[in-house]
């Protein structure tokens, strides 16, 4: 395995018991930031949980920066973990707790207690980190299980959801944060159901569903695909009946219907596989044509009508 390459599966399984957790998964991350996008249940966890070594594959091999990670001290020292779960002592202070987990990392008690000052003022916790955990919301939480992740400067971050909980400001504050880990050349990978979170911080990601990981790509190559599928197009035109008509004339649409908007205006549903195709030709016939679009947007421009589109197209069903 290279040394460029941060993250590897060959043919991984995960089974717990008859539930499948991850479906033979292959693939290989070279170093860098990347965003596993997946809704609800999706495997996410379940494989940030077999990089960390928390869990073993049922069948396949995971190489982590070259390295096993099950019981692997070394890698541990290289790699930071926030997890989705709190896994906290709820007694301890949130400095504390830092402390602790540097200590075991290896580092002596005035050095742990220096860097952990430092990483709780760097996601804005200075105010609360001498009060115990257990007094902490959610958004505080997640601030101190990100201040021990970076805590002792690992190559490679490992974060599973971790601006669940904040509110929009302390979201901006992280961001900012992640955003300065990448820009140092360190490594990434981070799990989220929400798009335009990991859009923020890279345009690499990997899109998991079922336990699979069905596409991977560029920001833009996910919008794509979100166009690619069959979906549900709405569009308030001034001639709603010439626009349907144009678009069944051109086979675009499977079918094209006027409905009622909940303003008491009128607008053409489109049910289509050609989105992409058809926001193309709008600029044409709004020039020849005079076609005055008032509002266009898709019901269904969504990860999770992505993913069901994408677990058809896997079964055959599209």
């Amino acid at each position: 395995m290279s040394s460029d390459i941060a993250i590897q599966f060959q043919g991984v399984t995960k089974l717990y018991g008859k539930v499948l957790g991850v479906n033979d998964i292959t693939l290989e991350l070279p170093r860098g930031a990347y965003g596993l996008l997946g809704p609800n249940g999706a495997g996410k966890s379940t494989l940030l949980n077999l990089l960390t070594g928390q869990l073993l594959p049922t069948r396949g091999t995971v190489r982590v920066l070259s390295l096993n990670p099950r019981n692997n001290p070394e890698l541990m020292r290289r790699i930071g973990f926030c997890p989705g779960f709190e896994g906290m002592y709820a007694s301890i202070s949130g400095i504390e707790w830092v402390i602790y987990l540097l200590e075991m990392q290896g580092y002596a008690s005035c050095k742990a207690r220096q860097r952990a000052l430092e990483c709780m003022e760097l996601v804005g916790m200075v105010e609360g980190m001498y009060r115990p955990i257990s007094s902490y919301s959610r958004g505080m939480r997640q601030r101190t299980k990100l201040a021990q992740a970076i805590s002792h400067e690992p190559e490679l971050l490992i974060l599973d959801e971790p601006l669940s909980g904040l509110d929009p400001i302390g979201r901006a504050q992280m961001t900012d944060l992640l955003r300065h880990w990448i820009a140092m050349g360190r490594s990434m990978i981070i799990a989220s159901h929400v798009l335009h979170e990991i859009e923020a911080l890279t345009q690499s990601f990997l899109l998991i569903s079922g336990g699979r990981v069905l596409a991977s790509g560029t920001a833009e190559e996910v919008h794509e695909l979100l166009f690619d599928v069959p979906l549900e197009m709405h569009v308030q035109c001034n001639d709603l009946r010439g626009f349907a008509a144009k678009t069944l004339a051109a086979d675009l649409a499977d079918s094209a219907k006027i409905r009622r908007t909940n303003s008491g205006g009128e607008m053409v549903v489109l049910a289509t596989r050609h989105a992409g195709r058809i926001a193309s030709l709008i600029p044409k016939w709004m020039k020849d044509d005079g076609l005055q679009i008032n509002e266009i947007r898709t019901a269904d421009d969504s990860l999770q009508s992505l993913f069901n589109s994408l677990m058809k197209i896997h079964r055959g069903e599209l």
